[in-house]
């Protein structure tokens, strides 16, 4: 995403806790700096994008975080996965010390974000998701206004929780399939053209998960921690909804069990061991 917006002719400076990442802007072209204050000193816009709003909140407001530096009335766009609730309250805060904010969220993974198509759900005042949208557009083909502060991360996790639940179907089917003898890929071929058709079916069943190769660059952490925010809101909404109880709770054990490192193509490995022969 930095690479699309130094192409875009816009000067990067970013900060991250992996020496790698730091090569890798330097590489790009950008500038590695050693804090996100030193990356937001002069800047005219923030861009976070880290794997919780815990660390979105550290990086911005902790120690040496980005608003020790940055001048007011900056725009900052959290482009990270982050609970709603708490984007507003975020938001609220910001403005109170002079800042605006526009929550981002994108979907389309590792290879839309190289190629600058990925979907990108902007939520906040209308007149600050215009400001950014030029931006967004360097990154992301399809951008959507979704509404006010915190409505884009509400978007994100419900979209994570459909895409996590029609991963689990689709390799919950294969799995009863070939148990009864079908052929995986014959399956995975036939769904494709049917009404079970979806995006596991299409871009992970042949080629993360029937190779085992598990390599989609998406952990499922990060998918567990998606559906549980938006477990998390349907509860804040006092909303009874089953399926996604059921989800966030199946992608949870599966994060503890697997670990921090698995990709989240791999919950198919965990289904597999979990899957038992009912007697009776």
């Amino acid at each position: 995403m930095a690479r699309r917006l130094l192409a875009a002719g816009y000067s990067v400076r970013g900060f991250d806790l992996s020496s790698e990442a730091r090569a890798a802007i330097t590489q790009a072209g950008g500038l590695a700096c050693a804090s996100a204050a030193a990356a937001a000193a002069g800047a005219n816009d923030v861009i976070t994008m880290l794997p919780s709003g815990a660390t979105v909140r550290a990086a911005l407001l902790g120690d040496n975080g980005a608003l020790a530096t940055l001048a007011q009335n900056s725009l900052v766009i959290d482009m990270s996965s982050s609970a709603p609730t708490d984007t507003v309250a975020l938001h609220d805060e910001l403005r109170g010390r002079g800042y605006r904010l526009v929550d981002a969220p994108v979907s389309g993974g590792v290879r839309r974000a190289i190629d600058g198509t990925l979907t990108i759900m902007a939520g906040g005042a209308a007149a600050d998701v215009v400001n950014a949208r030029p931006m967004l557009e360097t990154m992301g083909t399809k951008i959507f206004s979704t509404g006010g502060p915190g409505s884009g991360h509400a978007m994100k996790a419900l979209n994570n929780f459909v895409s996590a639940a029609g991963a689990v179907a689709a390799m919950e089917a294969v799995i009863v399939g070939c148990r009864f003898g079908l052929d995986a890929e014959t399956m995975v071929d036939i769904l494709n053209v049917s009404t079970g058709r979806n995006n596991t079916t299409e871009t992970k069943m042949k080629q993360f998960v029937l190779s085992e190769t598990w390599g989609s660059g998406f952990a499922l952490a990060l998918m567990a921690k998606d559906v549980g925010i938006a477990a998390g809101l349907s509860r804040a909404l006092d909303l009874e909804t089953p399926m996604l109880a059921s989800a966030a709770l199946l992608w949870s054990k599966a994060a503890q069990v697997l670990g921090s490192g698995a990709d989240h193509t791999e919950i198919m490995r965990f289904l597999q061991s979990h899957t038992r022969t009912v007697d009776g």
